[in-house]
């Protein structure tokens, strides 16, 4: 990890930091490509880049309720079970995020308020490749369903074997997805925001995955809606001098795992303390199943900040607007209101990242890259659409009258005016035959 020792009264800045965007121009010209063939020629196009990339012929892309039900049945029954409490207490979070319409009715009779719809079809997209995530189908699928939307689609590409995952297609069950089909990268981006022969095209497109990806959905945003675009996955963990170096290490490491352009960002006091974490990765990679990646995304992502105070380090992690926070140090939650950005925050030693990413109940779609600085987790609220709701009586126009017409005149709208005075005039001429 590179080390910055930061003085006393120096801001931590931008210069500091080293982000991987989310894509990049090779990632965004080879997504283009592949999302205008798939526009244009459909499943046929679908068929060559499965081929190509993950080295299986597709026919039909849509995957059997039967397999679906005899292959989630192969799932381990201890990860079955896991699943399951997983995706209990998920929705438990996300049912408290639902919002229910309202009107409130003023004085003069105006109505106005907010009609809440969930969207109609949504398209989930779930990695494969370095790991398999039935954890983002759960974090993706349910707050969907809680939201109401009726048509749930999960793409994931399929296995070397043309197989999927028992586990994912266990948590499609517990998610309440109503469709799945075997189809991965920008191609399936494509496909679900224009459509095909075979999929139906979707209103919105949510969930993480490769460079191409999010590419793909950053090319399709506007024709359909996204989530996000998500960079490498990020986590800051804050130390002091009574955390424990080796919790703080594997924590950090726990992150690392995921991609060689993971990054992770200690946050701490003295050089020393820097060091015994340090001691303790290199203990923790001797034992690591993938230490490869861990030690690339240290060593080339990895960013230690050594500052002089809490308050110093309150404003790096301001700085960084993580994704992810971890406040290895005493009293968390007395910083817990210095904090303005970070998209999921950790109190305490005993609530490692991995809590959040599996179990806890918020959710571990979160925003990357700095864009925590304008941006939240995913949520129920990402399904559904507002509808204003405006009705006014006479005696409520007449009230605003006067105002509507001199900012439309002001504006140069002359319809906008006369649309209100007209109905000035015809109420003046009721009142008068009154």
């Amino acid at each position: 990890m590179r080390r910055v020792i930061l003085q006393p009264d120096e801001r931590f800045s931008g210069a500091h930091l080293q982000r991987t965007g989310a894509f990049n121009p090779q990632a965004l010209q080879a997504a283009t490509k592949i999302v205008e063939d798939v526009r244009e020629r459909g499943d046929e196009a679908l068929r060559e880049y499965t081929e190509k990339f993950d080295g299986v012929t597709v026919e039909d892309f849509r995957v059997p309720a039967a397999y679906i039900e005899c292959r989630a049945a192969e799932c381990d029954g201890q990860l079955t079970a896991a699943l399951e409490q997983a995706a209990d207490q998920i929705r438990d979070f996300h049912e408290r995020q639902l919002e229910q319409s309202w009107f409130t009715v003023r004085e003069d009779g105006a109505l106005v308020g907010a009609k809440i719809t969930p969207l109609d079809s949504v398209g989930i997209y779930v990695p494969g490749g370095r790991a398999l995530y039935p954890s983002t189908l759960l974090m993706n699928a349910i707050p969907a369903s809680v939201a109401g939307v009726q048509r749930i689609v999960a793409v994931t590409p399929p296995a070397a074997d043309g197989e999927l995952d028992p586990a994912i297609l266990k948590a499609c069950q517990l998610a309440g997805v109503t469709e799945v089909y075997s189809v991965g990268g920008a191609q399936a981006i494509a496909a679900l925001a224009y459509g095909t022969a075979q999929i139906q095209r979707v209103d919105k497109i949510t969930g993480p995955g490769n460079a191409y990806v999010a590419a793909a959905k950053k090319i399709v945003n506007g024709d359909v809606g996204i989530d996000m675009i998500a960079g490498p996955s990020e986590v800051c963990v804050v130390a002091d001098e009574t955390a424990d170096p080796t919790l703080v290490a594997i924590d950090l490491m726990a992150q690392a795992e995921h991609d060689p352009l993971a990054t992770c960002y200690l946050v701490t006091f003295t050089v020393d303390y820097a060091d015994r974490v340090k001691a303790a990765i290199d203990k923790h990679m001797e034992s690591s199943t993938r230490a490869e990646i861990t030690s690339a995304s240290l060593a080339d992502q990895g960013l230690c900040v050594i500052c002089a105070d809490l308050e110093q380090a309150l404003d790096v992690v301001n700085a960084i607007a993580p994704e992810h926070l971890e406040l290895h140090i005493a009293n968390p939650m007395d910083s817990l209101g210095a904090i303005r950005h970070a998209g999921a925050i950790f109190l305490g030693e005993w609530t490692p990242e991995a809590v959040g990413d599996y179990v806890a109940g918020p959710n571990h779609t979160l925003p990357t890259g700095g864009t925590a600085r304008y941006s939240s987790p995913l949520s129920v609220e990402h399904f559904v659409k507002k509808s204003s709701i405006i009705q006014y009586s006479e005696q409520a126009l007449m009230r605003d009258a006067d105002i509507i017409t001199s900012i439309a005149r002001h504006e140069g709208l002359w319809a906008h005016a006369v649309s209100v005075e007209l109905r000035q005039r015809r109420l003046k001429d009721k009142t008068d035959k009154e």
